[in-house]
């Protein structure tokens, strides 16, 4: 939710994003950024591209009391929707961070809400517990791994593009996004040292899983993975999985694997140890017929 963030996420020929803001006594309490776009010739909301989360950021007083609580956001969420409605958007959707709790002020004002999960390795620092914690089965898959498999650090992005534009294509499936929005994000996130890339190589040099990731303080983020369909490259992304949660032990608390609601994913997720956590989708339509022509193209 930080302006650079969104900068980067957000194609360079079409930063169309901006930030509400609610103010009290000269101080912003409130704020909700947004990225915008136009679809079949209708302005909507969603989610950029690499952005798992966006939603409300609240500043709460020190020491409120439980009702006070309830009533100081509900006066900062319809602050925040008032202006929304002044948007003329004909679409919402957003994946609220799972840290915020109460939609029941966007209930009241028509909204939707689907519960989704993603899955988070916490205190990730305490290194030795976080390995006790993988189930018994993937904790064997990555002792083999560290003795069979090599470790790259060093995969450019663009290898790293071609290379899960490749296995998907393998799958008879094709890439969400395009190198031209990839290359800059990036360069963003290394240039800042909160990015990397890591990749797990067979004794032929041969590439069997990639991930790109960033990071900030608070936690680290699974952003895009890639795994070729060959033997071992199961194996090998959850031993890669290992190698980021090492790499990044010092560098913040946690790791989100940022989902999935796909059951497959979850299980691995479960397996590795991670916590399931769930957070809110939350949508709204002012248009009848781009419902319609969403459920055409769904």
């Amino acid at each position: 939710m930080q302006a650079w963030w969104f900068d980067a996420v957000c194609m360079p020929e079409n930063k169309q994003w901006d930030a509400l803001l609610y103010e009290e006594n000269g101080e912003i309490i409130g704020a909700m950024p947004y990225h915008w776009l136009s679809k079949w010739g209708f302005k909507v909301i969603v989610q950029p591209g690499f952005a798992q989360y966006n939603g409300v950021w609240i500043d709460y007083p020190k020491d409120m009391k439980l009702h006070k609580r309830y009533s100081f956001e509900k006066r900062v969420m319809n602050h925040l929707i008032d202006q929304l409605e002044t948007l003329d958007i004909s679409y919402f959707s957003q994946n609220f961070h799972y840290s915020f709790l109460n939609w029941q002020p966007f209930y009241w004002r028509g909204f939707q809400q689907t519960t989704r999960y993603t899955y988070i390795l916490k205190n990730i620092a305490d290194i030795d517990t976080v390995f006790d914690n993988i189930h018994s089965r993937y904790r064997q898959k990555i002792r083999k791994c560290e003795k069979e498999l090599t470790v790259d650090f060093n995969l450019s992005p663009e290898d790293f593009y071609d290379f899960h534009k490749n296995s998907l294509s393998e799958k008879n499936d094709t890439i969400a996004y395009s190198q031209q929005l990839f290359l800059p994000i990036f360069r963003v996130v290394t240039k800042r040292e909160q990015g990397k890339i890591i990749a797990i190589r067979n004794k032929n040099n041969e590439l069997l899983s990639a991930v790109f990731f960033v990071w900030d303080e608070n936690s680290g983020y699974n952003l895009d993975t890639a795994r070729k369909i060959t033997d071992g490259s199961n194996d090998a992304s959850v031993y890669m999985i290992w190698e980021v949660v090492k790499y990044l032990k010092n560098k913040t608390k946690n790791y989100d694997f940022e989902g999935s609601m796909i059951e497959g994913v979850a299980k691995r997720n479960q397996y590795l140890g991670a916590e399931q956590v769930p957070y809110f989708y939350i949508s709204k339509s002012n248009s009848s017929i781009f419902d319609l022509l969403l459920k055409l193209k769904k």
